[in-house]
């Protein structure tokens, strides 16, 4: 496609040649495909370019000035609206033509593609025949993802379980072991019954009645003579004493 620029080269406006130099050198800048027809010198440019401009672009008076920009056949705009597309960067929609990838007006028109039509309208331009799980993301896999982790929390549970059971049975004390405490603990009540008896003889002896005996017949005269300071008693026997 060819943009073709409609100007007057013999123009005596000072306002025109400006606008003309200011299209030319800009399409010039971007190295864009583009041919200059004069409309002063060839009437047949200047008839075709009136009536290839759309009435609602003329000025009041019908006659429009160049400069006037044209994409093949198709009406682009005037230096006006040109000007407007150079400042908002959107100067290749302007010209119809696509923008190169990487310029700012290309990242601007995907964004603007993307607010428009979501992130996936074109890849997935009918939904009806996009898969559920390509639809709604991860939603399907995440939830059997959750449930085979909860399937391996229950497993993981019963065998905690039955491990716990296991480790419990394995502490209690063999039938053997049982057997010999339950003799120790017979044998210490034996003995603590055995103490209490001999105990309780003890007792039994200590509060009996201890009987006098009669002191033997030397020993009371040997205790006589020594308090009275006499041996009268020698010749008394036991039986006159009592």
């Amino acid at each position: 496609m060819v943009i073709k620029v409609f100007l007057a080269s013999s123009s005596g406006s000072t306002a025109i040649k400006k606008k003309q130099q200011d299209v030319v050198g800009f399409l010039e800048a971007l190295k864009l495909d583009y041919t200059q027809l004069d409309i002063a010198c060839n009437e047949e440019n200047r008839m075709w370019m009136r009536q290839n401009v759309p009435e609602e672009k003329k000025p009041t008076n019908g006659i429009p000035l160049p400069p006037q920009i044209f994409n093949e056949e198709s009406y682009c705009g005037d230096y006006d609206t040109f000007f407007d597309a150079k400042e908002d960067n959107s100067v290749y929609a302007f010209l119809g033509l696509p923008p190169p990838p990487g310029s700012k007006e290309a990242a601007q028109a995907d964004k603007e593609h993307i607010v428009q039509n979501g992130t996936h309208a074109a890849e997935n331009p009918d939904d009806s025949e996009v898969p559920v799980e390509e639809r709604n993301g991860n939603a399907h896999g995440e939830k059997e993802q959750v449930e085979a982790a909860d399937e391996e929390e229950g497993e993981g549970g019963e065998a905690g379980d039955e491990a716990t059971e296991g480790e419990t049975a394995g502490d209690e004390p063999p039938a053997a072991e049982e057997g010999e405490e339950e003799a120790v603990e017979e044998t210490d009540e034996a003995q603590a019954e055995e103490v209490e008896e001999e105990e309780e003889q003890l007792l039994r002896v200590w509060n009996e009645p201890v009987p006098t005996a009669a002191p033997s017949l030397s020993a009371f005269q040997s205790f006589y003579s020594t308090t009275y300071m006499t041996d009268s008693l020698h010749d008394l026997s036991i039986n006159d004493i009592y």
